[in-house]
């Protein structure tokens, strides 16, 4: 009989090696320099702000945290008119943005064609120049002799504005129309862009399936083009509105004493009046203002997709 042999043992398998925790952290580390840059350059200048607006005292002796809240009291209860104000304007200059560039930007993203770059360009042309010089134009435009009122009292449309306590006789300078006309130019591209890319996205067959079904152009938008396009509005509605309440640059060059709004408060109290505890005080209330009211606007809006 031929003798068995018996088969070799069988090598022990190699021992698996833990995953390397390494790679686990490289998003980590990628996300460090923009945690540390709003760390140094937002939360810390937040918490500053927070204890200086608890604090008592004048800028000769100093000043010291002593839990003063009552400074939010007194500052509310003082420029509730401009916090006001500034709700008002900032409304008024987002839904005129809305109204003005949501048919521009339906206009880029399925009507223009080849002359779309061409209009984006235009769009975003006023970011070329300067802020200030940006709204110290608008000063040429509403002079008192110029075309533009010329124009507004020819048509009779004065009459309407000085009813509604806009303007001011013949002139547009120095009242609320100002200063709201100033807001919409300067943040209206702020509107379209958010707007068009919204736009864009929408798949053109939805719009094909909509006339197969025999939807009028009305019907088409409103149940296809509009509700599709609302991350669009949100976000441009937000980011016209939030910089618009605290604004102060067109308050101070196309209003006057009676178109302050809270932006402006806020920079007499830090520069000229140096009380930085209501001036800090004030800077968290219209925060906390704004905060309240974009939530709720948000959770209203039946959208969290933003663009």
């Amino acid at each position: 009989m031929a003798a068995v042999t018996e088969a070799p043992p069988l090598a022990p398998a190699p021992e698996k090696k833990p995953p390397r925790k390494r790679g686990r952290l490289v998003p980590y580390w990628l996300l460090l320099p923009g945690i540390l840059w709003l760390i140094i350059f937002f939360a810390l200048p937040m918490i500053y702000q927070a204890s200086t607006s608890v604090q008592t005292g004048s800028l000769e002796e100093g000043y010291k945290v002593t839990w003063h809240f009552a400074t939010y009291w007194n500052a509310l209860s003082e420029y509730w008119p401009q916090f006001l104000r500034s709700v008002l304007y900032a409304t008024a200059a987002t839904v005129l943005c809305l109204l003005l560039g949501y048919p521009l930007a339906y206009l880029i993203a399925f009507r223009a064609g080849r002359w779309r770059n061409l209009i984006m360009i235009l769009v975003i042309a006023p970011f070329f120049t300067s802020f200030l010089i940006r709204t110290l134009a608008w000063k040429t435009i509403l002079a008192d002799n110029g075309p533009v009122v010329h124009t507004l009292n020819s048509l009779h449309i004065l009459d309407l504005t000085n009813w509604l306590g806009w303007t001011a006789g013949d002139r547009v300078l120095a009242t609320p129309l100002a200063v709201v006309c100033g807001l919409t130019y300067n943040f209206l591209p702020f509107m379209i862009l958010p707007l068009y890319t919204s736009l864009e996205r929408i798949d053109g067959r939805l719009h094909e399936a909509a006339g197969d079904l025999y939807a009028k152009p009305f019907t088409t938008f409103r149940k296809v083009t509009f509700p599709l396009s609302m991350p669009g509005v949100v976000s441009g509605t937000l980011l016209t509105f939030i910089p618009a309440a605290g604004d102060y640059v067109n308050a101070d060059l196309l209003g006057s004493t009676d178109t302050r709004m809270v932006g402006n408060v806020i920079q007499t109290q830090f520069l000229r009046i140096l009380d930085y505890p209501t001036a800090a005080a004030l800077s968290f209330i219209l925060m906390a203002a704004i905060l309240v009211m974009v939530t709720f606007y948000i959770r209203r809006s039946g959208t969290e997709d933003l663009v």
